[in-house]
C-alpha cells in the first residue's frame, strides 16, 4: 500500500495546489477585467448586428458590429472618447470610398490611393487612437462590391452609429468597475517589499553584515522601482474608471441618500499622491543602503548602544510598512531620542557620526512617509 508523501508531510498534493492556483487566478482583478470586457464585446457586437439585420435589414451588417467592438474599453470614458474618434473615423472611411469608387472607380492604383489617403489622415491628433478605422472602413466596402452599395451611403453611416451606440450602451450597462482596488494592490505590493528589505536588514544588522548583503538591498531598491513605474499605469487607471462612470455617481447617490452615513468623497484617496511618497521612501532606502555598504570599509565597530537601539528601529519601522496593522511604538520619537542620547555621549568617536547621523537621517525620511502612506489606507474607496 502506498501513501502520497505530500499528504504524509502536511502540504498540499499537487492537484490541491493547481485548484488553489486556479481559484486565485479566476478571483484575480486582472482576469475578472479581461473576462468582462470579452463579455461585454461579445454582447455588444452580437446586439449591433442582430439590428443591423433585423431592424434595417442590412444584406452586409459588417460596420455595426465592428465599431461595436471598437468601442468597448474597460473604462466608460474610453468607450466614449474612442466611440467619438470611431465614428469620425469610420464615417470619413465610408465617405472617402464612396468619393474614390464613384470618381475613379475601383481598382488597384484607387484602392491604394484610399488607404494612403485614410492613414495620412489617421494622423491627425485627436483622431490618431482609432484613425486607423478611416483606411479599414475603405477596405470593407471597397472588397464588398462598391458597385451594390454605392446607393447604400447614409446606411453605412447608420451602421457605424448603431455600433457606436451598442458599445457605449453594453459599457453602461454593465456597470464597469471603479479600480481603486486594484491601484491600491500595487501599491500595498511596494509597501511590503519595503517592509521586507528593512526587516532583513535588521536581521542582518544584528549580527554583522557585508557587502553582499548591501548589494542585495540595493538592488531590491532598484527592482522596486521598476514596480513603481509599472504601478503608474494602475493608478492613472484606476483615476481614469472614475470619469463618466455611472457607478461612482450611484455609489455618491447612496451615500446621499443614507445621511446616517457620512460622505467620505473628500477623503478618496489619491493613489498618484501615494505613489509619488513611496517612490520617495524607495530612494531613501537606497540612500540607507548605499551608506550601510560604504560603512562595511569604515574601520573600527559600531557603538553597541547605536546598533540594538537603530536595529530595533529598523525592525518595527519594516513590520509597520509590510503591516500598517502591526503594533509598534513610535519610530520617530524614537530615532529622536537615539539621536539625543548619542550627541550627548561624549566617549563616541566622532569619525562615527557622519554614519549615525545618516543612518538616523535616512529612517526619519522613511519613517515620515510611512505614516502619510498607511494614513492614507483609511481614505481609500472600495471598488
Amino acid at each position: 500500500m502506498t501513501t502520497d508523501s505530500a499528504a504524509t508531510n502536511g502540504q498540499p498534493r499537487p492537484t490541491e495546489r493547481s485548484v488553489a492556483w486556479l481559484t486565485e487566478l479566476v478571483k484575480s482583478p486582472v482576469f475578472l477585467t479581461g473576462a468582462a470586457q470579452i463579455l461585454k464585446s461579445v454582447i455588444a457586437a452580437t446586439g449591433a448586428w442582430w439590428f443591423s439585420v433585423a431592424v434595417l435589414e442590412t444584406p452586409l451588417p459588417f460596420l455595426s458590429p465592428w465599431t461595436a467592438l471598437l468601442t468597448v474599453h474597460a473604462t466608460v470614458y474610453q468607450s466614449l472618447s474612442r466611440g467619438a474618434q470611431t465614428s469620425i473615423s469610420s464615417a470619413l472611411g465610408v465617405g472617402l470610398s464612396f468619393l474614390i469608387g464613384t470618381y475613379l472607380g475601383v481598382s488597384a492604383w484607387t484602392f491604394a490611393l484610399a488607404l494612403l489617403v485614410g492613414l495620412v489622415v489617421a494622423r491627425i491628433s485627436w483622431i490618431r487612437t482609432e484613425g486607423v478605422a478611416i483606411a479599414t472602413t475603405a477596405i470593407f466596402i471597397l472588397s464588398n462590391g462598391f458597385d451594390d452599395q454605392a446607393p447604400l451611403l447614409l446606411d453605412r453611416l447608420l451602421e457605424v452609429g448603431v455600433g457606436v451606440t451598442a458599445g457605449i450602451a453594453v459599457n453602461l450597462m454593465i456597470v464597469p468597475p471603479l479600480r481603486d482596488r486594484q491601484a491600491a494592490r500595487h501599491v500595498d505590493s511596494i509597501n511590503r517589499r519595503m517592509g521586507d528589505v528593512l526587516v532583513n536588514m535588521a536581521e542582518n544588522l544584528f549580527t554583522s553584515w557585508s557587502t553582499d548583503n548591501a548589494d542585495a538591498w540595493l538592488e531590491a531598491t532598484k527592482s522596486m522601482e521598476r514596480e513603481v513605474n509599472s504601478a503608474w499605469q494602475f493608478v492613472w487607471f484606476a483615476q481614469e474608471s472614475h470619469r463618466a462612470n455611472p457607478r461612482d455617481y450611484l455609489r455618491r447617490h447612496r451615500r446621499t441618500k443614507n445621511r446616517s452615513q457620512p460622505s467620505t468623497d473628500s477623503k478618496q484617496a489619491d493613489y498618484g499622491d501615494i505613489l509619488v511618497r513611496v517612490d520617495e521612501g524607495i530612494s531613501h532606502l537606497r540612500n540607507l543602503a548605499r551608506t550601510l555598504r560604504d560603512s562595511t570599509y569604515a574601520q573600527g565597530t559600531w557603538d553597541a548602544r547605536f546598533r540594538e537601539q537603530w536595529v530595533d528601529v529598523v525592525r518595527d519601522c519594516g513590520r509597520s510598512i509590510a503591516d500598517p496593522d502591526a503594533n509598534v511604538e513610535p519610530v520617530r520619537d524614537r530615532l529622536t531620542a537615539l539621536a539625543e542620547d548619542m550627541s550627548n555621549d561624549h566617549h563616541l568617536p566622532q569619525s562615527a557620526w557622519p554614519i549615525y547621523g545618516s543612518l538616523i537621517t535616512s529612517m526619519r525620511h522613511i519613517a515620515t512617509i510611512v505614516d502619510d502612506v498607511a494614513s492614507s489606507r483609511e481614505a481609500r474607496g472600495e471598488d
